[in-house]
């Protein structure tokens, strides 16, 4: 089991920016996939970006330029850091961890609320 807690959200202006953290109960070195996923009011859940534990990382087109994923492997946490906010950002944020055994392990948090206001 592992379990995620995030934090760092909150309520900015179109412009500023916000750095969510996820702080995992696991040695993130042992999973593969950690993201940040989004879902806003009757939408579907999306990924906003992701890191794999050999350093990879992809992220949403709405995102590129703006927002980083980042590890602090002796941590167990994974940073979001989002510049340049827009109201169309406005959304729960999640974290995710994925783990693959013989199954796949996915793991999520409980979410934090990013909000922009134009």
């Amino acid at each position: 089991q592992v379990q995620l807690v995030e934090s760092g959200g909150g309520l900015v202006q179109a412009g500023e920016s916000l750095r969510l953290s996820c702080a995992a109960s696991a040695n993130i070195f042992t999973i593969n996939n950690m993201g940040w996923y989004r879902q806003a009011p009757g939408k579907q859940r999306e990924l906003v970006a992701a890191s794999t534990s050999g350093g990879s990382t992809n992220y949403a087109d709405s995102v590129k330029g703006r927002f980083t994923i980042s590890r602090d492997n002796a941590k167990n946490t994974v940073f979001l850091q989002m510049n340049n906010l827009k109201p169309e950002d406005t959304a729960v944020y999640y974290c995710n961890a994925k783990r693959y055994t013989i199954v796949v392990e996915d793991y999520w948090g409980q979410g934090t609320q990013v909000t922009v206001s134009s």
